[in-house]
């Protein structure tokens, strides 16, 4: 089953160099994807105007919400697939992927059945400016269409990494964004089509990301492939996956859901806090990137390991893992605290925003180690397939995150919103910690 130079036996070898070569393609992956919002979105602003900028916001709140439920359960899908791949069960993995792919589709249609004729409510419910509704509707319609080709890329990737390759998805996605910037500057700069082409760009873009995956799989990975004429669900299997996978993308969307209350927290102080807190988070997510990439090199480690039953392996991917993490959050720290001044410039020549923006990085630069540790700790959790624990946690981090910011922004300003994600971090850790000693005798969940 691992005599394919296409997939990865994370059950052998170095596992710092695994997890490493495995890391450094998904961060790649991410710059990418963040450079590419931000040209997608100039070419909008730019070239279709006020409205529809406000428009395809408005659908990228939606279509946020969507894509997090469908990687939460893809996620949990690629732990069950690791278990599978690295036990050596080839028929167990590919009930699971036929199953998973099953599933998408039948999600995607019933989006695209639903969400066509309720995206004017969609819209109505949420205030947008009777200027942008039209153009609203247009777009979102269109991305509805493409929902299949999302599932897909989605599915596919994730099978990929847990199989090892985390290389072959992020070759596609950059390819993706790469064809989705060249056909908006087409469709939108040069034709004028405005959302329209900014739709139909992008769901181009995901059928070929999609349609690339599904052609790899089926020349080159035949752990994964399967004929589509045999698609069906395995009702147990479907059960496991939407119960590992339903806990996950309740975390991914209570992180944004909290991220929103902040935000509007620090709103209230005004706008050069709120100018100086939207640069600083974009300098975290390109800076917190290698932990992240981490997390899920940790995550397909410790799955294909525990599918093995090798727990010794399991333990060492975890130290390993912990120690890149410290190691990388300790370079973040030392980064941002040297270039913290010529980092926020980059952002604004307003010296108010840059010094509130220094006020910020004063602190919290001091302690990027931590998210990175808490990453470390949810990729162990996903790999064992302790769900409700990575939930759990993040729902600690993200609570104490918000109520401290509210308590501490009307006394001390934005610098309150630093010491408020350092609490949170810590009260991740500090329950984390003891609870995965207890795991390690008894890993199952009930």
């Amino acid at each position: 089953m691992r005599n394919n130079k296409h997939v990865t036996d994370l059950t052998h070898g170095n596992i710092v160099h695994h997890l490493i070569s495995f890391s450094i393609p998904m961060m790649l992956g991410d710059l990418f994807q963040l450079s590419y919002n931000m040209v997608d979105t100039i070419v909008i602003g730019r070239f279709a105007g006020n409205a529809s900028l406000a428009a395809v916001g408005t659908c990228d709140q939606i279509m946020t919400l969507l894509i997090l439920g469908v990687s939460g359960v893809c996620v949990g899908a690629s732990v069950l697939m690791g278990h599978f791949f690295g036990g050596g069960d080839r028929d167990q993995l590919l009930e699971e992927m036929k199953t998973t792919v099953s599933m998408g589709l039948v999600f995607s249609f019933l989006v695209l059945a639903a969400g066509i004729p309720l995206s004017g409510v969609f819209f109505r419910l949420m205030h947008l400016q009777p200027e942008a509704l039209a153009d609203a509707t247009v777009y979102l319609r269109i991305i509805f269409i493409g929902m299949p080709f999302t599932c897909l890329y989605n599915i596919y990737a994730a099978a990929l990494r847990s199989v090892g390759d985390s290389q072959t998805p992020v070759r596609y996605l950059i390819l993706s964004c790469v064809i989705n910037t060249l056909l908006d500057l087409l469709l939108v700069a040069v034709f004028q089509l405005g959302v329209l082409g900014a739709a139909i760009a992008t769901t181009v873009a995901q059928g070929v990301s999609a349609l690339l995956c599904i052609i790899h799989v089926s020349r080159n990975v035949r752990e994964l492939h399967f004929h589509w004429r045999r698609l069906g669900i395995n009702k147990v299997l479907a059960r496991k996956t939407l119960a590992y996978g339903g806990f996950t993308a309740l975390q991914q969307c209570a992180q944004p859901i909290g991220n929103l209350i902040i935000q509007g927290s620090v709103n209230t102080l005004g706008i050069t806090a709120a100018a100086a807190f939207s640069a600083a988070r974009k300098i975290e997510d390109i800076g917190l990137l290698p932990g992240r990439s981490i997390s899920v090199a940790m995550t397909s480690l410790v799955a294909q390991n525990m599918g093995a039953g090798d727990k010794k392996r399991v333990e060492q991917g975890f130290q390993k893992g912990m120690l890149l993490e410290a190691c990388s959050g300790l370079l973040v720290c030392v980064v941002v605290f040297l270039l913290r001044g010529r980092l926020m410039s980059l952002f604004s020549a307003d010296q108010e925003i840059i010094r509130a923006g220094l006020d910020y990085f004063q602190i919290i630069s001091f302690c990027y180690f931590l998210p990175c540790l808490t990453n470390g700790m949810q990729g162990y959790f996903r790999g064992i397939g302790a769900m409700k624990t990575t939930l759990s946690a993040t729902l600690t981090q993200i609570s104490f995150r918000v109520l401290a910011t509210l308590l501490l922004i009307p006394r001390i300003g934005i610098s309150g919103v630093a010491f408020a994600c350092i609490i949170g971090w810590c009260a991740m850790l500090l329950w984390t910690i003891p609870w995965r000693r207890y795991l390690i005798k008894n890993v199952a969940e009930s």
